[in-house]
């Protein structure tokens, strides 16, 4: 190894050093403050907001010492992938810190700690969250891919479902821990964004590691009307035919028809689309977790408000007026009703992902 290649090394692995203890100190937070409010703790919920402060500095210590680094060594291939993961998990840490900074001055002006349902809920996802994040950061220390795609998996299995806590909050009466509820959904925020983060410790180790990128995200979209008959099957069929690594897409509606306007299927089968074996689909059928999970709900018919009785805390909610189903026979109505949600979709779906969705 030359000089020059042994100089590159030593710089690299002592910035791979400061990031995995800046790592320590920001796991370090996360506990420190979930800590502080389960137990009412407001001397350590105190700490660890300054203890930010550390954090902070050493954050744009490594910001520095990464561009001198790519200044002076000009790396390239893995080294480049590597330094650029740095400078990503570098803002990532603290934006995580940020997150604790907040449990903690939550936990601070809470009158008491969480009990209850809350309490469970708080502990359950807190856990979670902290194993992640300690998994994420191992992934990323040892540039170990294949702990990331694991760690990685833990996201899409963890109920971060906020929307019964949400409910739960609403439908408290006594207006007196009204304060405390809505600090402690501040709390479960904070822990799903740190669990966000953590996915994106995942994605920054696979890719230092094997220069894989992040997949782009597929997005749920549920298309509603009243009877499912036509409008709501036109919308998912145009979405499904155009843009199908996009998106995930469903139809339904309140009252569904006995089948789909024959019109519409004659319409569709003429595009190169067939629907013979799609039956129409009722709202109702669909479960309280599968409309929360939608990222987007359409309404092609009313408001979608008219629809749902709780509008889910997570999801956007469009309404797109496409005026009445055209009448049998009326091929120009059609073509032009395609045209209109066609339009529609296209825009959603390149605001979702760009343009070039597919």
């Amino acid at each position: 190894m030359s000089h020059l290649e042994e100089r590159l090394e030593n710089d690299l692995n002592k910035i791979r050093n400061r990031v995995e203890k800046q790592a320590e100190l920001v796991e370090a937070a996360v506990t420190n403050a979930v800590h502080a409010l389960q137990t009412g703790n407001a001397k350590l919920a105190y700490a660890t907001v300054l203890n930010d402060l550390p954090i902070n500095r050493t954050m744009r210590e490594i910001d520095q010492i990464c561009h001198k680094f790519i200044a002076i060594h000009l790396p390239s291939g893995g080294h480049l992938r590597l330094l650029s993961s740095v400078i990503r998990v570098n803002m990532e840490l603290e934006r995580i810190g940020d997150y604790a900074v907040t449990i903690a001055q939550e936990a601070a002006q809470l009158s008491k700690p969480p009990e209850g349902n809350m309490a469970r809920e708080l502990e359950r996802m807190a856990s979670e969250t902290q194993l992640m994040l300690r998994q994420s950061i191992r992934a990323f220390n040892d540039l170990n891919a294949e702990m990331g795609r694991s760690t990685k998996l833990l996201a899409d299995q963890m109920e971060n479902n906020l929307d019964s806590i949400y409910t739960e909050m609403m439908s408290n009466q006594d207006r007196g821990k009204v304060k405390d509820i809505l600090a402690v959904f501040v709390v479960f925020t904070q822990l799903k964004r740190v669990a966000d983060q953590a996915k994106n410790l995942c994605e920054d180790a696979i890719f230092a590691s094997t220069g894989e990128q992040k997949a782009p995200k597929v997005y749920k979209v549920l298309f509603i009307d009243e009877d499912n008959g036509c409008k709501s099957q036109m919308a998912e069929a145009i979405a499904r035919r155009n843009y199908p690594d996009s998106g995930e897409y469903l139809s339904a509606g309140r009252q569904p028809a006995a089948s789909l306007n024959p019109n519409l299927v004659s319409f569709l089968e003429n595009r190169g689309q067939n629907l013979s074996n799609v039956q129409p689909s009722s709202l109702a059928d669909l479960t309280e977790r599968a409309i929360s999970d939608q990222y987007v709900i359409v309404s092609l018919e009313g408001e979608v408000s008219s629809y749902l009785p709780e509008i889910p805390f997570h999801c956007t909610v469009l309404d797109w007026d496409m005026g009445p189903v055209p009448e049998a026979g009326d091929e120009q109505g059609f073509e032009n009703l395609y045209r209109a949600i066609s339009l529609q979709v296209k825009d959603l779906m390149e605001l979702l992902r760009g343009e070039g969705a597919s």
